[in-house]
C-alpha cells in the first residue's frame, strides 16, 4: 500500500512539476474520474508544491477545484446519458436488488439531493460516485455545478492547506486521512451486509409462503 501511495505520490509530482498548478487540477480532475486516486495524497501535495514556489497558493486552490468539478461533471453526464430507464434496467438484473429500491432512492434524492450533492464531496469514495445519481436524476446543472464547486472547495481547501504549512510533512494528512477513509469504507461494508442479510430473509419467508 505504501508502494502504492508513494506511485501516486511521484506521479502527481510529475505533473505538477510539468504542468504547473494545471498539473494539480488535472491530477485532482482524474481523481474524481478514479476514486482510488487518493485525493488525501495529491491536495497534500498541491500545497507543499505551493510552500515551495513551484506555484502560488491561491493557484493551488483554484486549479484543484477546477479539477474536482469538472471531473464532477464528467460523472455526471455518465448518469445522463445511462438515464432512469436503463439503471431500472440494471437493477431488475441484480441480485437481492428490487426495482422499489430504486424507485425509494429517487423519491429520497428528491427530498435530499442538494445537501447530499453539497456534503457528499467531503466523503472519500462518495465525493465521485455522487455525481453519477444526480446525473440520472437530471439535477439542474447551474444547481449541480454550484454545490460540487462549494463542496469540493471546502475539502479541497481543507488538505491543501494542510498540505502548506506542514512542509515536508505533508504525508502526515494521508496517514490521518487514511483512517477516515477506512473507516467510511467499514460503515458501506457493513451496510451491505445488512442489506443483504434483510433482503435474504425477506425471500426466505416469502419461500415458505409459496411452499405452504
Amino acid at each position: 500500500m505504501t508502494e502504492d501511495l508513494g506511485a501516486v505520490a511521484e506521479w502527481a509530482v510529475g505533473l505538477m512539476e510539468t504542468l504547473g498548478a494545471p498539473g494539480a487540477g488535472l491530477a485532482i480532475a482524474l481523481e474524481n474520474l478514479f476514486p482510488p486516486l487518493p485525493s488525501e495524497v495529491i491536495l497534500p501535495l498541491a500545497g507543499f508544491g505551493a510552500s515551495r514556489g513551484t506555484f502560488s497558493l491561491v493557484e493551488a486552490l483554484v486549479w484543484t477545484t477546477l479539477g474536482s468539478v469538472v471531473g464532477a461533471l464528467a460523472l455526471y453526464a455518465v448518469g445522463a446519458l445511462l438515464g432512469r430507464e436503463r439503471v431500472i434496467a440494471i437493477a431488475a438484473r441484480l441480485p437481492l436488488v428490487k426495482v422499489g429500491d430504486i424507485v425509494k432512492t429517487e423519491a429520497w434524492f428528491a427530498r435530499h439531493g442538494g445537501k447530499t450533492v453539497f456534503f457528499g464531496r467531503m466523503i472519500p469514495i462518495f465525493r465521485s460516485l455522487i455525481s453519477i445519481p444526480a446525473g440520472v436524476e437530471r439535477m439542474p446543472l447551474g444547481r449541480f455545478t454550484l454545490l460540487t464547486t462549494a463542496g469540493s472547495a471546502i475539502w479541497n481547501t481543507a488538505f491543501v492547506m494542510a498540505g502548506y504549512l506542514l512542509g515536508e510533512n505533508w504525508g502526515v494528512v494521508e496517514t490521518y486521512a487514511g483512517v477516515g477513509s477506512k473507516v467510511v469504507l467499514g460503515l458501506v461494508a457493513l451496510a451491505l451486509l445488512v442489506f443483504a442479510g434483510v433482503r435474504l430473509a425477506e425471500l426466505r419467508r416469502k419461500g415458505r409462503h409459496v411452499a405452504r
